[in-house]
């Protein structure tokens, strides 16, 4: 039980970066895929304009692949932003903003789950402070997420790369899972396990694995190190995914990895076909 078992998607934020967003999905689907994730892609704008939405709307149906994973606003990322969730004043305001707007195109494609990015650590204000409005802001994106049918995912990111960001463990994301469930009482609120992330936090994987299957709404990977295609580094990543399976978990393997010096077309060579 390994590669050939599992539903990989591929995240169009990190992959096929070389083209203009609206034929990237056109470019997944000729790669072979059937579906696709994407972080916020209007990185300057919670609510973009309708033509916008409209126009990757129109991309994605047709090239015929489905959208199975949406971040939320999250602010400058890739860049120097994790979240703006968390964060009070201006980018708590823009995270509100596009919490219906987010949901409401996820809900136009069908897409069941949306991840929402905690936030970095801010100078000078309390993270006590912080932990509340993430609490409440999350219960917020939960609810929007509920009404469309929808999960709400919690990540856990790697201490190296985002040293500001308060959830770099498998325990500290799952208790943000905890807390949003008890507050919202709606239960969709799940895990979102990056093999890569926890890699390079030197967690204990099989053990995350056992652990936190069952909380798991969704998994992504890349090999370790740096970040790229799986066999460009040393994580077992096919016996991970194969422990995944059998711990119960059957749902998308989202590839968001580096292609590397090679248009992303190629990166996928690892892949049984």
């Amino acid at each position: 039980m390994g590669f050939e078992d599992q539903r990989f998607n591929v995240n169009l934020s990190i992959l096929f970066t070389e083209l203009p967003l609206l034929e990237r999905p056109a470019a997944a689907a000729a790669a072979g895929f059937t579906a696709v994730e994407l972080w916020w892609p209007w990185v300057d704008s919670p609510t973009p304009e309708r033509s916008e939405l409209d126009a990757l709307k129109t991309a994605i149906e047709d090239a015929g692949v489905r959208l199975t994973g949406l971040n939320f606003y999250a602010g400058q990322l890739p860049g120097p932003d994790r979240g703006a969730l968390s964060l009070p004043g201006r980018e708590s305001e823009r995270f509100r903003a596009n919490i219906d707007v987010a949901a409401g195109f996820a809900r136009s494609l069908g897409c069941g789950a949306l991840n929402a990015l905690y936030g970095n650590r801010l100078d000078g204000v309390d993270p006590a402070e912080q932990d509340a409005l993430a609490l409440e802001n999350l219960a917020l994106a939960a609810r929007a997420a509920d009404r469309i049918g929808a999960i709400l995912l919690v990540e856990a990111l790697n201490r190296a790369e985002s040293p500001r960001y308060p959830l770099v463990s498998a325990p500290a994301a799952i208790g943000i899972v905890d807390q949003v469930n008890e507050a919202t009482g709606l239960g969709n609120a799940k895990f979102l396990m990056d093999l890569y992330h926890l890699s390079m936090n030197g967690e204990d994987l099989p053990s995350v694995i056992e652990r936190y299957a069952s909380r798991t709404g969704h998994v992504q990977i890349a090999d370790n190190p740096g970040r790229g295609a799986p066999g460009t580094g040393s994580l077992p990543l096919e016996d991970l995914l194969g422990r995944l399976r059998k711990a119960g978990y059957e749902g998308w393997v989202g590839l968001e990895y580096k292609p590397g010096d090679r248009p992303s077309a190629e990166a996928f060579d690892w892949m049984p076909r």
